[in-house]
């Protein structure tokens, strides 16, 4: 009988934590189910290039997986039943694991913001930026949009549609500084870019509602904006916290050094769907540069506990902060291992190139799962292939 491993999610961490499963252990041991609703591997990194009127490369998971021993299953996923260990599904079917890999990762967060469902457009999925990406080839010359949020996916977005339309009127409104958590050096290119882009800078500027035509900040000002696009921060998707499984009160599945749950040995959780821990005893942040290595660690705990080989110690951490600023300008920022910017950066075209680089190459390693790295297969151990990872620990 084989070992039967779901992986939920097909995003960065649950496509990589699939491929690499696929890689380490031996098709007549395992078998790897890989679950998702959208037929093709969104690259939600370039979600604000998406809106901005590019074509990104189309990426079927069909292609990606075909030939590696992944089953893919594509569908929604309803319920996760973590005592009986089953998994529910739109198509109606029921699918049993051994052990479950929970990448269901994230979606926009309105935090409660009076107007914002109703009136804003979202870039944390396909659908939305392809709505706003829509709304925005309507818009006449001189109209006003207005980019909630100054974190990393504010800045990308307010960059890239004020480089592609310099007919608009492009602001950004951030609750704190301009790039308040980035180097000296990092905030001085900053606002030199934002200032060539002609991007309105509203700063230390909470915004308490959002209408159809303005939105409303603390202070009592309004800002026109005929589009908004609201980027201030993620909620995690809502299945894990309706189950036993132990979670964070904004439903992240709390996770050890291995990425197993810590009340279910045989969940393991990565990307922004898990609490876990980097350097400096600091929550790893929701982006890619936290996902993919949760996904490796996830996955190399997985093997080693199936086939009795070392668990992996490596301590995540982070090495930079990449920013593009539209096509032709970047930024990135050098951090400590927790997170914290050092005052060395990388600017302009060749910060541009590197972020590229960077994208494609966490595509390229997403979209070739078997041949990012060249680690043999290894056998599970027998007495492991028939029974749950929690009865091995």
């Amino acid at each position: 009988m084989k070992h039967r491993i779901v992986v939920l999610g097909a995003g960065y961490t649950g496509a990589t934590a699939a491929g690499r499963l696929a890689k380490r252990l031996h098709h007549e041991d395992v078998a790897i189910t890989l679950v998702n609703a959208d037929p093709d591997f969104v690259e939600r990194v370039r979600m604000h290039q998406l809106a901005a009127g590019q074509d990104l490369t189309p990426r079927p998971l069909r292609e990606m997986f075909a030939g590696t021993g992944v089953e893919l299953r594509l569908t929604k996923v309803t319920g996760v039943d973590v005592e009986r260990k089953t998994v529910a599904v739109a198509d109606g079917a029921e699918l049993a694991y051994d052990t479950l890999v929970y990448a269901l990762g994230s979606g926009w967060n309105t935090q409660g913001v009076p107007g914002t469902a109703e009136h804003a457009y979202e870039i944390a999925s396909r659908p939305g930026a392809l709505r706003l990406r829509e709304r925005l080839a309507r818009l006449d010359a001189g109209q006003a949009v207005v980019v909630v949020g100054g974190g990393l996916t504010g800045l990308e977005a307010a960059t890239e549609i004020a480089e592609t339309r310099p007919d608009l009127k492009v602001a950004l409104a951030a609750r704190g500084g301009l790039g308040d958590w980035l180097s000296p050096k990092g905030r001085e290119h900053l606002r030199k870019v934002a200032g060539k882009l002609g991007i309105t800078v509203y700063e230390d500027a909470a915004v308490t509602r959002v209408d159809a035509d303005r939105v409303a900040l603390a202070d009592g000002r309004t800002v026109p904006a005929a589009v908004t696009v609201w980027t201030t921060g993620f909620a995690v998707h809502p299945i894990a916290q309706a189950t036993t499984l132990e979670v964070t009160g904004t439903g992240q599945i709390v996770v050890d050094g291995t990425m197993r749950s810590v009340s279910h040995p045989d969940v393991y959780a990565v990307g922004d769907a898990a609490m876990a821990i980097g350097a400096g005893d600091k929550p790893l942040r929701m982006s890619c540069a936290s996902g993919t290595p949760m996904a490796w660690q996830a996955a190399d705990a997985i093997a080693a506990r199936l086939t009795g080989g070392k668990l992996p110690t490596a301590h995540l951490r982070y090495f930079n902060q990449c920013i593009s600023l539209g096509r032709r300008e970047g930024l990135i920022q050098y951090v400590t291992a927790d997170d914290v910017a050092k005052p060395a950066v990388l600017t302009g075209r060749l910060a541009a190139a590197y972020k590229e680089v960077i994208c494609k190459g966490a595509a390229w390693g997403v979209a070739n799962p078997t041949l990012a790295m060249p680690t043999r297969r290894r056998r599970a151990a027998r007495d492991t292939v028939a029974t749950a990872v929690n009865a091995l620990a």
